[in-house]
């Protein structure tokens, strides 16, 4: 019992003493609180660029495929055993050389045979017309013999184009590409020999959608990029579009001509497409770096002066609306104004009302058309 007293008459005592640390940390937090609402933030150092009015050339950008002009597999319009093969995979032709012979032995025995029984036939034909003159054989033996001699010169003619049909000839100038046939071997009418593709110029084929379809015309630049020479582009125009658009996807089908001397490009290579439409129009640039892409939509920050203090510069975030990306910029249909002074980079770090110092020191060079080094 002496002992639980104690203990109460202890806690007693302690208790002032508690009372007493608590309230000095509450007037040490207080002073604290106070001190710090007096405090005021740095301005933030940022880099700014003016909101540009420029002029630029809309650009229409597609996915496209090369095309030959003139493109074939050369095919056997005879069946034959080959006999000559006169050319070499992926070599240059011209329009008139002989690719390859099928053997005509039989075909060549056919034709003396025609062309003796066509000599035949006109030397008949020669005694009727004198017998005709003096009576001795009727006009329609006359006939008869008239029509043996086109009947034999006809079979010598199927006999010589089916001889003809038996030697390979390129149609057009082009490139070949590889073999597909061995001396000595047969071949069936139809059978693929080689294919054939004339590589300058190359059609270049790629589609719009419709609501870009009044930009089309005839003769349009377009330029092209394939991943095969990236750094190379390709100069052409625009030579023919569909009239109809397809009912599936809503688009047009193009064509563009461009010239390819090299032969870089081949028929079935990937390309990407731009297309340069005549006209012009005045659009509001920022560098792309001074977009903040959001849930609610794409914003920038704004710099403006304080309503208080003039010399005193804060952020407001503004929501933008953007079109079309060029280099480093992007074009403002909606939300900024020419000559207005936005944060272009680092806005990741920044909120409204915040307050700011411009420095561009350090603020990157934006170009239309960047070409960075180490691309």
């Amino acid at each position: 019992m002496k002992k639980l007293l104690w203990v109460g008459v202890g806690l007693l005592l302690a208790l002032p003493i508690v009372g007493v640390l608590v309230l000095i940390k509450a007037l040490q937090f207080g002073a604290m609180g106070a001190a710090a609402a007096q405090m005021q933030m740095p301005p933030e150092p940022v880099n700014a660029e003016a909101v540009r009015e420029a002029e630029w050339r809309p650009e229409l950008q597609a996915v496209g495929s090369v095309v030959a002009v003139q493109g074939t597999v050369i095919r056997t319009e005879a069946e034959g055993l080959v006999r000559e093969i006169r050319f070499e995979a992926g070599a240059p032709v011209k329009a008139g050389d002989e690719l390859v012979r099928l053997d005509t032995d039989i075909e060549r025995a056919q034709l003396r045979e025609a062309e003796a029984a066509a000599a035949l036939a006109r030397q008949s034909f020669r005694r009727a017309r004198e017998l005709a003159r003096s009576r001795n054989i009727s006009q329609g033996e006359l006939d008869a013999a008239a029509s043996g001699v086109q009947q034999a010169d006809a079979r010598a003619d199927i006999t010589r184009a089916l001889i003809a049909k038996k030697t390979l000839i390129a149609p057009f100038d082009g490139r070949l590409g590889i073999r597909r046939i061995s001396v000595g071997q047969f071949l069936d009418k139809g059978s693929p020999v080689v294919s054939l593709h004339s590589l300058d110029p190359v059609y270049v084929e790629f589609s719009l959608p419709q609501p870009q379809l009044a930009e089309l015309a005839d003769g349009l630049p377009v330029r092209v990029w394939s991943d095969a020479y990236p750094e190379r582009p390709f100069e052409g125009r625009v030579t023919a579009f569909n009239p109809d658009l397809d009912p599936q996807t809503r688009s047009v089908r193009v064509q563009a001509t461009l010239a390819n001397p090299e032969g870089w490009l081949r028929p079935g290579m990937f390309v990407s497409v731009l297309l340069l439409p005549e006209r012009t129009e005045r659009v509001l640039l920022i560098p792309i770096t001074a977009v903040q892409h959001g849930p609610y939509g794409d914003a920038v920050f704004v710099i403006e002066p304080d309503g208080q203090d003039d010399n005193t510069l804060r952020v407001q975030q503004r929501l933008v609306r953007l079109g079309a990306r060029r280099g480093d910029f992007v074009a403002v249909s909606e939300g900024l104004a020419a000559g207005e002074q936005v944060v272009s980079t680092g806005v990741f770090k920044l909120r409204s009302g915040m307050a700011v110092v411009v420095d561009n020191r350090l603020a990157p060079a934006f170009r239309l058309d960047p070409d960075p080094g180490n691309s």
